[in-house]
Parts: C-alpha cells; structure tokens; sequence
C-alpha cells in the first residue's frame, strides 16, 4: 500500500481564504479600513519602519494612518489589500493643485516680485506660509517677510509708505479682541494696509490636531511657556525647535491647517494684488 504524501497546509480548500485583489492607493481613492469601519479618500502613503502606510481623510478632514495589511480594505464593499502605487500611477491626473489648492502653472517663472510686500509676525508663521503659499506667492510675485513683533508695526507701516501700487498685508499672532496686538492694529488706519490675525495662542494650534497625529493640542496653564508645556504635555522631548519641525514635517497642503488661518492668508494675498483703482 503505497503511503500518501501531504503538503504542510492541510487546511481544506473550502476552508482557504482567498487573496484580495491588490488595488493602488492612488490619491483620492475612497476605502474603507475593515477593522474600524473608518472611511475617507487616499491622501498619502508613506514608508516607515514597520511597513507601508496610508492615510485617510474622512469627510469632516479628520485624517487617520493605517498599517497596509492585506485584506485590510473595503472598495465599493469588497476586500482588497492596499499596495503602494507605482511612480507613474501616483502622479496626479488632471490638473495638478499646488499646496494651498490653486491650479499650479507647470514651468511658470516667477513674477518680478511687487511692490506690495506680506509681513508676518513670528518666524514659525513664516515657514508655514511660505510652506502652503509659497508657489502661489512667487507666480503672483509677492515677497513675504518676518515680523519679529508688532510693538513697532505703526512705525513700520510709517517707513513702509503704502500706497494703492504698493499695499501692505500684515498677519499677527492671536489677535483677538482686548488685546495689546488688537489695540496696535487699530492704531493703523491707512487704507492701503490690511492687518489680519489668527485666534490660535501660537502657530502651532493652527495646524490640524489630526495630521500631527494627535487627538488635540492640550491646554497649558497660565504662566507655563505654551510650547514648552505643549512638548510636556504630549511628552514629546523639550526642545520647540525640533518639535516645530515634526509639526511643519505633517503639513502637506491646506487641507493639514484650520479654516481661521487659511482664511485670512488668502484674504492678505488677494489684497496685495488686486489692481489699484
């Protein structure tokens, strides 16, 4: 009798699950994470140690991260597994968006910069517009500067000499009604200025929560420095300038910043460059 030989999986044929077609998380892909029903559009996928990653945005902007497991997906109610799409495929189709949103001129050089010139307060709000409108202000010309402080923003503004071909755009950290920057703001009355500001304590509050990868930014006692009790808080190490660079590293367009900041950046842009009358 000759003696039957087996493979080493024994599982019966029935009993077998059957592999998921691959899909390629292209972007704006529209899945569901099987294990916590999470839905949103492909955003991003990334490499880390552990292993690929794709990132969700649901329809409320709220992101999430997960792990590209197989079988870990629903399209269109069906189980696929994720896979990193090829360089060809991940190229955006149609016309391509820059980082604030606005259809990007491919090869377009940048414009003699204009008169009219955006003055931010804080060094961090810099970089972070510089890093979402930085290829909106070139095309359009506009030179963003730093503003260490607005103590001596009437002076400047006096030394700037604003005019209906040269306007002056000023953004200011938390300025909010009662306050010294509120008060310095009003001060300021030439009608070829504009001076806007966030409500957020310091830049950092005006990125979203959920693409810095967590669930708020938590409250610092009165007296605390912010960002330093922030990097407690969250026990990240206490260092603001390496912790300013993790969170401008999670911006990748205005979709990672809150409506109250977006708004008044576009608002000093379309200021600086609307025709004189």
């Amino acid at each position: 009798m000759r003696s039957r030989e087996y493979g080493p999986d024994l599982t019966p044929p029935w009993k077998k699950q059957r592999p998921a077609p691959e899909v390629p998380a292209e972007p704006d892909l529209v899945v569901e994470e099987v294990a916590t029903g999470f839905c949103g559009a492909v955003i991003r996928c990334e490499k880390t140690a552990e292993g690929p990653t794709v990132t969700l945005e649901d329809r409320f902007g709220k992101h999430r991260v997960f792990p590209m497991t197989p079988r870990g997906f629903l399209l269109e109610g069906k189980v696929v597994t994720l896979v990193r799409p090829s360089a060809a495929s991940a190229r955006p189709r149609g016309p391509q968006r820059t980082a604030s949103g606005s259809l990007a001129v491919p090869g377009a050089r940048a414009r003699v910069a204009r008169a009219g010139r955006i003055y931010v307060e804080g060094r961090h709000d810099a970089e972070l517009v510089e890093r979402v409108w930085g290829d909106d202000l070139r095309i359009e010309g506009v030179v963003v500067e730093y503003l260490e402080g607005v103590d001596d923003l009437p002076s400047i503004v006096g030394s700037f000499s604003p005019g209906p071909d040269a306007r002056l755009g000023v953004l200011v950290d938390h300025l909010v009604p009662g306050s010294k920057e509120s008060r310095i703001a009003a001060s300021v009355t030439d009608a070829n200025v504009l001076i806007v500001g966030h409500p957020y304590i310091d830049i950092w509050e005006a990125v979203k929560p959920a693409s810095v990868g967590i669930p708020a930014w938590p409250s610092v006692p009165r007296g605390q420095d912010w960002k330093t009790g922030v990097c407690r808080a969250l026990g990240w190490p206490e260092n603001t300038g390496a912790a300013w660079q993790r969170i401008l590293a999670s911006v990748h367009s205005y979709k990672d910043l809150e409506p109250a900041l977006l708004g008044r950046v576009e608002e000093l842009i379309d200021f600086v460059t609307a025709p004189a009358d």
